[in-house]
């Protein structure tokens, strides 16, 4: 690991102010769970740490009936697991922190360090950069891709997005805060995420002096919830894929529906096929399993990742009657 300035801001408004004086130069630390494994293999060599932990308002958890859902970007997975409130109106939030099987990412690893953690990509995570090019030709193509993108992977980009709680919060229609040099604003989690089209492009909208500060859901009301993910084993590891399906019901039917697939894209990625067959219909395990179906239109396999087209046909429908009959 390369030498580096360490720095501990008290507020949100000192901590942007260090990563302005590094000019792009600085990386922020939160949990680490992340941040210290990229140094540690040289993927990212900041000049400058700006630590956040110290900023007491990034820690804060609130709920209203009304209002709904915020949650602090440095709340702890552990944290977030011990509200009773998340587990009874928000399960599919509540289920995705629980799929992170590790004691100690849990009690470290924070809400916003998930949204923002960089992708999990071997080839990226072995220095050949985001999207992994080799004489402006992508390695992904003809080489080992069992775990990158059957959806949004025309190229350059075939990593997938890693984020545990991303699908839960997109499907509930959360948004987050971010604050920098020109002040808080706020924007739909679905819009932070972006497919870079270059080298040098991030896999999110977050600049390099701005910081996420909150998460807002809001009220879960009458919307059934759950998210269901396929592993490969229940040790530490990534999903291979996820859903999360959020169903508003009105008088015995499907108002309106989300489906977000987590794992199978440089994004977190809307079935909108799915929404579309959902809403309208009666809850039913038929009707699970076509939605099911109809998640994965316009799936697009690489030479040894076919078996994610089934997974993630397999996640919604288990999303689906997870709302239902909750474990399955």
């Amino acid at each position: 690991m390369r030498a580096f300035e360490y720095a501990s801001p008290q507020t949100k408004e000192d901590a942007v102010k260090l990563l302005q004086e590094a000019k792009g130069k600085a990386s922020l630390l939160a949990g680490g769970t992340d941040l210290l494994s990229l140094m540690k293999d040289s993927i990212v060599s900041p000049r400058r740490l700006v630590d956040i932990k110290a900023i007491s308002e990034l820690r804060t958890i609130s709920y209203d009936s009304q209002l709904g859902l915020q949650m602090g970007a440095l709340l702890t997975l552990d944290q977030l697991l011990g509200e009773t409130k998340i587990q009874q109106e928000y399960p599919s939030i509540w289920q995705a922190a629980e799929g992170v099987r590790s004691a100690q990412v849990r009690s470290r690893g924070t809400v916003g360090g998930d949204l923002c953690q960089r992708p999990r990509c071997w080839y990226y995570r072995n220095g050949f950069g985001l999207l992994a090019l080799n004489n402006n030709e992508s390695m992904v193509i003809e080489g080992d891709n069992r775990y990158h993108a059957v959806f949004g992977n025309k190229g350059p980009a075939y990593f997938v997005n890693p984020s545990s709680l991303a699908p839960a919060l997109i499907a509930l229609e959360a948004k987050v805060r971010i604050f920098g040099p020109a002040g808080l604003r706020e924007i739909d989690l679905e819009d932070f995420y972006v497919i870079p089209k270059q080298e040098g492009e991030r896999e999110n909208i977050l600049g390099a002096e701005e910081i996420l500060t909150d998460v807002l859901v809001p009220p879960a009301s009458k919307r059934i919830n759950a998210t269901y993910e396929v592993r490969q084993k229940e040790a530490l590891d990534w999903p291979l894929t996820t859903a999360s399906v959020v169903l508003d019901m009105q008088y015995g039917r499907i108002k309106t529906a989300r489906a977000i697939i987590g794992h199978v894209a440089p994004i977190p990625w809307r079935a909108f096929a799915a929404e579309e067959l959902l809403a309208g219909s009666i809850l039913s395990e038929d009707l699970a399993e076509a939605a099911g179906k109809a998640s994965i239109k316009g799936a697009k396999a690489l030479s040894r990742n076919q078996y994610k087209i089934r997974l993630a046909q397999v996640s919604i429908k288990r999303a689906i009657l997870r709302t239902i009959v909750g474990e399955i």
